[in-house]
């Protein structure tokens, strides 16, 4: 027996016909984790000093 069960017909369908596959996927490389870090990072920290900046002028 297959470690992954589906819980319905269909889903046994994708993984046996189509190739659905059965793990949760692969995971990005460490320098893209850095670069998506520092970009969301660095618009979340902008948004906070445009709502300090606006809230003083």
């Amino acid at each position: 027996m297959a470690p992954y069960k589906p819980f319905n017909d269909v889903m046994k369908h994708k993984q046996n016909i189509e190739g659905a596959p059965t793990n949760k996927g692969g995971r990005l490389p460490l320098p893209i984790k850095i670069i998506g870090y520092f970009l969301f990072g660095g618009m979340i920290l902008m948004g906070i000093l445009a709502m300090i900046a606006n809230s003083m002028f």
